[in-house]
């Protein structure tokens, strides 16, 4: 699947299964939300915090593909291609960056 295809297939539930995209800014809350439990995992899991016995079950796949979901929401209300977003922040990172991360001394 594409980025393009992910897009409509989000917006193909929003049709079938939402009433509505929520405004921009509940995506916007609804996404920081969905970050901080993604944080919550990796800090427990792979940090140095103690996983409580309550987070041991999470699915940090699952709690990914909510950020995912409500950023191809965010993409779709907003008008933003994101498929076409992604492939120019790509060329633009790697025409800046590939020099600069072969050199950096920290990553050897």
């Amino acid at each position: 699947m594409n980025i393009e295809n992910a897009q409509k297939q989000v917006d193909d539930w929003i049709k079938n299964h939402g009433v509505r995209y929520f405004n921009e800014l509940t995506n916007m809350a609804q996404l920081t939300e969905e970050v901080g439990e993604v944080a919550r995992i990796i800090a427990r899991r792979y940090g140095e915090q103690s996983e409580k016995e309550s987070d041991k079950n999470k699915d940090l796949g699952e709690e990914l593909a909510d950020v995912l979901f409500v950023v191809l929401c965010l993409a779709n209300q907003t008008g933003i291609d994101l498929q076409d977003a992604f492939e120019k922040k790509l060329d633009i990172k790697t025409k800046r960056d590939h020099d600069r991360h072969h050199n950096n001394q920290k990553l050897k």
